[in-house]
């Protein structure tokens, strides 16, 4: 483990999808009727669920083949299945609600940063009653000006700042090497949870990999 992340952190960023939330199974669902609905095969689940994490936008481009016109048709068309109840049929990962009071209790700033629409994401923190913990709560706007990951966690170190937290010995917690990417792109460390998403090559884009939430509470708490 990188000898930088032993130290005490001035403000810890979470990713939600793969990190917070086990979303797939409602992602995916509203992809595949997504895809009907456009006419287009449906992918199969192991292809769908190479879209939870990644901005939307940029995902349907990549894995689809979409031009971006096409792209933007088919954002449309799952945001507005993707909404409300659908949105909420997803768990938190065990461990992880316990772990951001333990943060939210020990003083150390939180923050979202996610490539989910902003709106979205703050109903289900605040669904599952985890928004209490979080500084601020960041997401892709909803024109989609801010959806690069790296967009994301400059936002969201923005807000912690303008709140007068130090985010000198910030550091950021996600699923999948959009994450790490992002992180590297702000020019602060990225720890990779091994729950989530992401493919263990996309692991080695990180600061460092935990397999548990122990582990990341150790790493994140000393």
């Amino acid at each position: 483990m990188n000898a930088t992340l032993t130290r005490t952190w001035s403000a810890i960023l979470f990713d939600l999808d793969g990190t917070i939330t086990d979303s797939a199974p409602a992602i995916t669902s509203s992809l595949a009727r997504t895809f009907a609905q456009l006419g287009r095969p449906i992918p199969s689940a192991a292809e769908l669920l190479a879209y939870v994490g990644p901005p939307m936008l940029a995902a349907f481009q990549e894995y689809a083949g979409m031009t971006p016109d096409d792209a933007a048709e088919a954002i449309a068309i799952y945001r507005a299945d993707y909404h409300g109840a659908a949105a909420l049929d997803t768990a938190v990962f065990p461990g992880i609600a316990g772990l951001l009071e333990r943060i939210h209790a020990a003083g150390i700033p939180l923050a979202l940063a996610t490539s989910k629409p902003e709106l979205s994401a703050i109903a289900i923190l605040t669904h599952f009653d985890l928004a209490k913990y979080f500084t601020a709560m960041v997401g892709a706007s909803a024109d989609d000006s801010r959806s690069n990951k790296s967009d994301i966690v400059a936002e969201a170190l923005a807000r912690l700042a303008a709140t007068g937290v130090d985010t000198s010995g910030a550091v950021l917690v996600g699923d999948r090497s959009y994450d790490a990417i992002g992180a590297e792109a702000n020019g602060i460390p990225a720890v990779l949870v091994e729950w989530g998403y992401g493919s263990p090559a996309e692991a080695a884009s990180a600061t460092a990999v935990v397999h548990s939430t122990d582990q990341l509470g150790k790493l994140l708490l000393g």
